[in-house]
């Protein structure tokens, strides 16, 4: 087995499909042998949605329900939904549980949550959406010191630039953002975090893992070394899903090893042992 995947979704998340059972018995038949388990937490105040904030004391009842270390080793973990209005309610939330692993995302930006809402990209050109995504990310990295361990899928934003302005541009280029990107990096590093490197844009046909070569590289260059990798599946087809993929990107950045947390702590695995795990 070589697969930790550090972000999945299982049904208790409103945009899951599959259980956390299924997972763990999906998981040997592809080479995963550790899951983190990362529902869901968006504060949904101010918007017009029938969605809900997750229940984390029903997450948790469920998750040890289900949890069975002989099958499989599973964690408890999280993604949040940054917002800086949210805060208080999210360091109260993380306050009171012992999560192994926090993921803090950015999905509603500037108030509003661009995967259903296109009012996020209106009056603006896909560069200045860019940016004012970029700028809530700083903010929420300057403001939140506990509440997360890596930064999710960085470069997010650009699915619904492609969205909603179409092939007009398909990834963030470096040289354009560089003042924005070098300051959100050098803050991630300066704070003691890390960043995930997310494989869904593979599958959602972005070509790259999120966040894209350039931005890791960057990381990289800059000092940066705490990366996790997650498939943020939200079905058992996804597990690990191009994981050889971001191991090959990894090495060829020289990264050495991905972190795995447990307790908020990460212990650092070398790349090459997880390759040769195969069996």
């Amino acid at each position: 087995m070589k697969y930790i995947d550090q972000h999945v979704h299982s049904k208790i998340s409103h945009d899951g499909i599959s259980t956390m059972n299924e997972y763990m018995k999906e998981a040997k038949k592809c080479n995963v042998k550790e899951i983190t388990f990362t529902e869901h937490y968006d504060d949904y105040k101010g918007l017009e949605t029938t969605l809900k904030t997750l229940d984390v004391n029903n997450y948790r009842k469920i998750y040890l329900e289900n949890k069975n270390d002989d099958l499989i080793k599973t964690n408890f973990g999280i993604e949040i939904g940054l917002r800086p209005e949210s805060y208080n309610l999210i360091s109260n939330m993380v306050k009171n549980n012992n999560f192994d692993f926090i993921i803090g995302s950015s999905h509603i930006t500037c108030g509003k949550d661009m995967a259903f809402d296109k009012s996020f990209f209106e009056g603006f050109t896909p560069h200045q959406a860019i940016i004012n995504y970029l700028k809530e990310v700083i903010q929420n990295i300057k403001l939140y010191k506990n509440e997360f361990d890596v930064y999710g899928h960085l470069d997010y934003v650009i699915r619904y630039i492609i969205k909603y302005y179409g092939n007009i541009m398909t990834k963030i280029e470096y040289k354009d953002f560089e003042e924005t990107l070098d300051e959100i990096l050098v803050l991630i590093i300066k704070e003691n975090k890390g960043i995930e490197v997310n494989t869904s844009g593979i599958r959602y046909g972005l070509n790259s893992v999120h966040p894209n070569i350039d931005i890791l590289r960057k990381y990289k260059e800059l000092g940066g070394n705490n990366i996790t990798i997650g498939s943020d599946a939200h079905r058992t087809q996804d597990l690990s899903s191009n994981f050889d993929t971001a191991y090959e990107i990894l090495e060829g950045l020289k990264f050495d090893s991905i972190a795995v947390y447990h307790n908020r702590k990460p212990t650092y695995i070398k790349i090459k042992t997880l390759k040769a795990q195969i069996r």
